[in-house]
């Protein structure tokens, strides 16, 4: 096994590289979770929680991933046999879709290119036509990971409500919680999904539902059988900051600490670091003659970008050169999009350095793998970063 030296450079776009503030804080021991100093806890995460998904509803915490999230958004509100309209932007809108299918839920899909985002206008004439109102959601991932391509939830919600209909709007925000501008309440959603590994900067394990009143109510009245994935306990045992089962305690003083990163740097500024980056890196891609997989400019994602490969250069091989020669991480391609993009996360605890690091490791791995390319987007995306750091410092 070849020594290394120095640190790793994890740029998939997550999980992401953990904080030393956030490593501290889990490194807490464990305490009792019946206990008062953890109910102190509890009450804290849950309603801190709820500034980042910007919402005044409940915010349900689970010890899962996110697909645990994605299935309990399901199983609360929905029955088997209904309908769902799922928008396909990428490889986790798929799977999101393949595990509605085996839950018994009818989904129609509206097929998409995985280089736009979800079509409001295509969502719109679906709901129109559903006279018999079958339809009981939408499914829409707001950045979609495996594609580097966002998608507009407000003109989404708009489009639900300029065809009158009351389907639910359940919206994936796993990749951009905490880097990407996400407003639960504003923008009308009914449940969103979130995960912890990612904008939120704690490693896999927490998982979460942001629930509307009209969520909430079908959840009263209807839902599938389920267990450690119902609402009701939660909520109730969260009134006074407990959960009905054994909690994930050390990543929940991860997610405090996180929380509390997130508002002293201030959220509208951790959004404009993240959209900075963003550019940055187009930048160096569109001087190294390369092309990124989103094609639309406002539907850029800000937490990663996916990279096309030339024709006759496997991106598969390109990071296994990148992880052998430098040490360094790069997202694959998932899906249809195996072996033919590269993606570059930049989203998490990041600032410019390792930015400019993670930039020159794709520079020296073009050179080193002989794709073809040209010379001189490293240096473009440098001035970028220093011309506007200076800015921002004026």
């Amino acid at each position: 096994m070849t020594a290394r030296t120095g640190r790793h450079f994890l740029q998939i776009p997550g999980p992401t590289n953990v904080p030393d503030r956030i490593l501290r804080a889990i490194d807490n021991p464990t305490i009792d979770h019946r206990g008062p100093t953890f109910a102190e806890l509890g009450r804290e995460v849950l309603a801190g929680i709820k500034t980042i998904f910007v919402t005044d509803n409940p915010v349900v915490i689970f010890p899962t991933s996110g697909t645990g999230a994605w299935e309990a958004a399901l199983v609360n509100t929905l029955s088997a046999g209904d309908a769902v309209l799922l928008c396909e932007t990428g490889h986790f809108s798929n799977l999101w879709r393949e595990m509605a299918g085996r839950l018994g839920l009818n989904v129609e899909t509206l097929d998409g290119d995985w280089r736009h985002g979800a079509d409001p206008a295509s969502v719109e004439e679906a709901l129109r036509q559903d006279g018999g109102r079958r339809i009981k959601a939408v499914m829409v991932v707001h950045n979609e990971t495996s594609t580097g391509v966002t998608s507009n939830i407000p003109a989404i919600r708009q489009a639900i409500d300029n065809a009158g209909h009351p389907a639910l709007l359940m919206v994936d925000v796993i990749s951009s919680l905490g880097s990407i501008d996400y407003r639960h309440d504003a923008w009308g959603v009914d449940v969103t999904v979130g995960g912890s590994q990612k904008g939120l900067m704690l490693p896999p394990g927490l998982s979460f539902n942001a629930v509307s009143d009209k969520a909430l109510a079908a959840a009263e009245t209807g839902g599938m059988p389920r267990s450690v994935l119902d609402w009701r306990p939660m909520l109730d045992a969260g009134k006074n900051g407990f959960f009905p089962y054994t909690p994930s305690t050390n990543l929940l003083y991860g997610l405090r600490e996180a929380i509390a990163m997130l508002h002293e740097e201030g959220l509208e500024a951790v959004f404009a670091r993240h959209a900075r980056h963003a550019e940055a890196t187009r930048i160096a891609v569109r001087g190294w003659g390369l092309e990124t997989l989103c094609q639309s400019p406002n539907e850029h994602s800000n937490a990663l970008t996916a990279v096309v490969m030339p024709n006759g250069s496997g991106a598969d091989d390109f990071r296994k050169r990148v992880l052998s020669a430098f040490d360094m991480s790069l997202g694959a391609g998932l899906g249809r999009m195996t072996d033919r993009i590269f993606r570059i996360g930049h989203l998490g605890s990041f600032n410019d350095l390792m930015l400019a690091g993670t930039l020159a490791g794709v520079d020296m791995g073009l050179q080193l793998a002989d794709v073809p390319h040209t010379r001189g987007g490293l240096d473009q995306a440098l001035s970028f970063l220093a011309k506007t750091s200076a800015e921002a410092g004026a």
